[in-house]
């Protein structure tokens, strides 16, 4: 019996559709339902029950779902244990990032670290949403917000700075904010998705204390980078983090707006399940992100004065 046939299966059975398993896997239908009638053939028992919309899980399946999980587990210890002592690991590394992030901090760093470490094979999900780390089999989050208590071991990778920021043709246009208040009377750029609080922007007051609004205006979207283009083209006030709208800030695009009340601002996290034992490819990938991050960051060079950082 083939591992690989016990990595479809445990798919399957998650996701609950032969054609999202082969999607996830980069297989068709027809090999992935192949492949499953093979494995039953092997076992002498039926494992699924099939339908046009969804397969189910027989009992046997159920039983043998809980032994293939614990095969696979200890096939990957056992492989990320050879690989540690030859100081090469192997196997996947899923990793998931906020959309934005993942395209102007991530993706351009994975070449390298595949480079010196060729034989892991390694998936970005690049998704704004705080995705559900099993069910989508998840090695590693990194996530820029506030996190709630959870069953997971949370690891900073870096500061993150957000500002208020707006071009000069709209500040020109509708006026520069003197106080928090004024933030009503202008077009704010939010980002709303499902579990989202970035219509509600919370600032801190130069004595300490922090006040939260609740804002409103005439465009908001699931996507930063939509927003960031919006803020360009002058359309509004937006909350942006540092990593993004650095480069904005340097060449004058943007401008920083209520300085005296910055927004509260939160890491950048890796988090990963509580567990003895944590597979070497992640912890190196980890490792690799924080000496190639540095801290400050890099994405903060040369802004100085500019975000209040001298």
């Amino acid at each position: 019996m083939e591992t690989d046939d016990l990595v479809l299966f445990v798919r399957v059975a998650e996701l609950g559709s032969l054609t999202a398993a082969g999607r996830d896997l980069r297989l068709t239908p027809a090999v992935v339902s192949s492949r499953l009638m093979r494995l039953e053939k092997k076992l002498g028992m039926r494992l699924l029950n099939r339908t046009t919309r969804q397969v189910d899980l027989t009992p046997d399946g159920h039983n043998f779902l809980q032994h293939s999980l614990k095969i696979l587990e200890a096939v990957d210890e056992a492989q990320s244990a050879a690989a540690l002592n030859r100081d090469s690991p192997v196997g996947s590394l899923k990793v998931s990032a906020p959309v934005g992030f993942a395209r102007l901090h991530l993706a351009p760093l994975i070449a390298q670290f595949t480079g010196q470490y060729p034989q892991v094979q390694l998936r970005v999900v690049a998704s704004d949403r705080f995705d559900d780390f099993f069910h989508e089999q998840i090695d590693l989050l990194i996530r820029i917000a506030e996190l709630k208590d959870s069953n997971m071991v949370a690891r900073r990778l870096a500061p993150n700075r957000r500002v208020f920021c707006a071009s000069r043709e709209y500040l020109e246009r509708a006026g520069m904010p003197q106080t928090p208040a004024d933030l009503a009377q202008h077009n704010c750029l939010l980002l709303r998705f499902p579990g989202s609080k970035q219509w509600r922007w919370t600032l801190m007051h130069p004595s300490g204390r922090q006040e939260t609004l609740s804002l409103s205006g005439t465009m908001d979207s699931d996507n930063s980078e939509v927003l960031t283009a919006w803020c360009l083209a002058g359309h509004g006030i937006a909350m942006k983090d540092l990593w993004e709208v650095g480069p904005y800030l340097r060449d004058g695009a943007l401008q920083m707006v209520l300085t005296e009340y910055p927004p509260v601002s939160y890491p950048i996290t890796a988090l990963y399940p509580h567990s003895q034992y944590l597979p070497p490819r992640v912890r190196l990938f980890i490792d690799f992100l924080l000496d190639q991050f540095g801290d400050p960051p890099y994405w903060e060079e040369g802004l100085g004065k500019i975000a209040g950082l001298a």
